[in-house]
């Protein structure tokens, strides 16, 4: 019998929708938004990683559980787009790009090294949610952060201990698949998800 070829996604995951297809606590979450309401996604499929709720950008769905478990242990690089409230100083870039203390589940965790570069100029990138406050009274800093850890809520932690809090996070790449120019909800079919890194 031949083997039924696994299906995998990715998607735009908007600002404000969870990281999951449904929920068993209908009263707790009855007004939060699923990644099922994007899609009439196949049996079995489930999201490779999450976002936070106030996160967007790419997010990959597959129904190869092996290769979901894979790509969440083996040091993907995931790359984000942060805006940040304030001007972003050297200091600060190095400190991230170093490594920075935040707190994880009630205690403190030291991330591990990762690439962090200032964007000279603001990404093109869908308008920001209308629910994002993007603070006025002082200017705003965009920069690219490089991961291959997924800590929770780890790029928020790590740019408000450095005094730069974000304002707005965008996944714009995991591994070698890239958001390119998708839209919030879109959803596009995809061939294969790389194993390479």
């Amino acid at each position: 019998m031949p083997k039924i070829p696994e299906i995998h996604f990715k998607i735009y995951k908007p600002y404000g929708m969870l990281s999951q297809l449904t929920s068993n606590e209908e009263r707790q979450l009855k007004n939060k938004r699923f990644l099922s309401e994007l899609f009439d996604f196949p049996e079995g499929i489930m999201p490779v990683g999450r976002l936070d709720e106030k996160s967007e950008g790419l997010l990959l769905m597959t129904t190869d559980g092996k290769l979901s478990d894979e790509i969440n242990r083996s040091g993907f690089e995931k790359e984000y787009y942060a805006q940040l409230d304030g001007e972003i100083t050297n200091e600060a870039i190095q400190a991230l790009s170093n490594g920075v203390e935040i707190g994880l589940w009630g205690k403190r965790y030291t991330t591990k090294p990762c690439k962090v570069t200032k964007l000279t100029a603001t990404p093109t990138l869908p308008s920001a949610d209308k629910h994002i406050r993007i603070g006025t009274h002082r200017r705003n800093s965009w920069v690219s952060i490089i991961l291959t850890e997924g800590k929770f809520r780890q790029v928020r932690k790590m740019t408000a201990a450095v005094g730069f809090p974000t304002l707005r996070l965008i996944r714009i790449r995991i591994g070698e698949i890239t958001l390119d120019c998708m839209k919030p909800d879109e959803v596009r079919c995809i061939s294969r998800l790389s194993t390479k890194t």
